[in-house]
């Protein structure tokens, strides 16, 4: 399928949405998500995929939908290291591709790309970045290199007609990080509920992540499954750490799941812990609350504003505490129950219809109002480098 480069005169005031979009992670469902749910209201969605390549399930995903076109570019994202060369190759594409797809909007799900010329509005979301991840996780500021990252998010930043957060806990970090920002909104993420329906639950933990992402804190987990062992598996991705899996007993590591599989394994366990450090939202979390799980979760902003009474919190540096929290759920079935429930009933808050509404509502707002970054954006140097001076922090 491809899209015509003229809209018809009389099509919805806002019909096109250029987004861009990486294969790893939350990014990938929040994009699917949101795209299948405004099918209903005559969008169309033109994906720019940078980053890694998309597995062949993800293209059948994509080619399985009649309004949305996939389009790839072999760029690093501007998170990754030493990516600038990258950014201002994949800016260009960008741009090309706003030439040709003429879109109403253009919606990029990182920064740095929000201060090229573009002919329409900018949306920027931000899903996460280096500065509040370091914060959170290294309690510190990012070495100096990270400094040319941070001059870029500023600009970026600076040039969308709106910032999109996806809880009111990442919006702050944003201001704490970049400054004020001159005009931003929370739009919570969501989910189809749908999708992911409680069945008889089993004595188990269930949890899934990069096992080496500190973040994640997946490892505190297996700490506590050590110290008073508890039946626990954990699905993701293993590849890049050491730790022998006989240094473990009582974890099952499963390594990648299809999502039929973390459905499945959603559906069944009693419990579901992600005792992290930094989560701007945690949609594997509204997941299994959604599949009735009692969540235990790390007791940070994010997911306090997220979860309120629905969730028990943990210290994400405390194993015995996380070990002892499980324990005392796993042998209390009724107050497990009870916890579950509350968990869901606050999950259908974010149903990803709620979410699409507010997007609609914005998209259209932005078209009305047009283009409001006035300068000529200031662009990445031939060789790849900022041409701004970088300081330290």
């Amino acid at each position: 399928m491809y899209f015509i480069n003229t809209p018809p005169a009389d099509v919805p005031s806002c019909r096109r949405i250029l987004m861009t979009v990486d294969a790893v992670g939350g990014v990938w469902t929040y994009a699917l998500d949101l795209a299948k749910a405004l099918e209903s209201q005559g969008m169309e969605f033109v994906f720019a995929v940078m980053g890694p390549k998309p597995s062949d399930l993800q293209r059948m995903e994509v080619e399985s939908l009649g309004h949305v076109v996939m389009e790839e570019g072999p760029y690093l994202l501007e998170w990754m290291d030493h990516p600038w060369r990258d950014v201002a190759a994949a800016g260009d594409w960008l741009l090309r591709l706003e030439s040709r797809y003429r879109p109403d909007i253009v919606h990029l799900n990182g920064y740095v790309h929000a201060h090229l010329s573009w002919s329409v509005p900018v949306l920027v979301v931000a899903h996460s970045c280096v500065f509040s991840w370091w914060l959170a996780v290294k309690r510190q500021w990012p070495p100096s290199e990270r400094n040319v990252y941070r001059e870029q998010v500023m600009k970026g930043l600076a040039a969308a007609d709106r910032v999109v957060a996806p809880s009111q806990a990442m919006r702050a970090a944003l201001f704490e990080c970049y400054g004020p920002l001159s005009s931003s909104q929370v739009i919570y993420n969501g989910r189809p509920s749908g999708d992911f329906m409680p069945q008889p639950k089993e004595s188990f933990v269930f949890s899934m992540g990069r096992v080496w992402d500190e973040a994640k804190n997946i490892r505190l987990l297996m700490r506590a499954a050590a110290e008073r062992p508890f039946p626990c598996v954990i699905a993701g991705d293993a590849a890049d750490w050491h730790d022998r899996p006989e240094s473990w007993p009582a974890t099952r590591l499963v390594g990648h799941q299809s999502s039929a599989q973390v459905k499945n394994w959603l559906s069944r366990a009693a419990i579901y812990a992600l005792p992290a450090r930094y989560e701007p939202f945690g949609l594997s979390i509204l997941e299994a609350a959604l599949s009735g799980c009692a969540p235990i979760v790390g007791d940070i902003p994010s997911l306090r504003e997220i979860w309120g009474d629905a969730a028990t919190y943990v210290d994400p540096d405390d194993a015995v505490q996380l070990a002892s929290l499980v324990c005392s759920l796993l042998a209390n079935p009724a107050a497990r129950e009870i916890q579950a429930r509350r968990a869901r009933e606050r999950a259908l808050r974010y149903r990803i219809e709620t979410t699409a509404a507010a997007y609609a509502s914005l998209y259209r707002e932005l078209r009305a109002k047009g283009r409001s970054y006035p300068h000529e954006p200031a662009r990445l140097g031939k060789e790849g480098r900022s041409p701004i001076n970088s300081g330290v922090l």
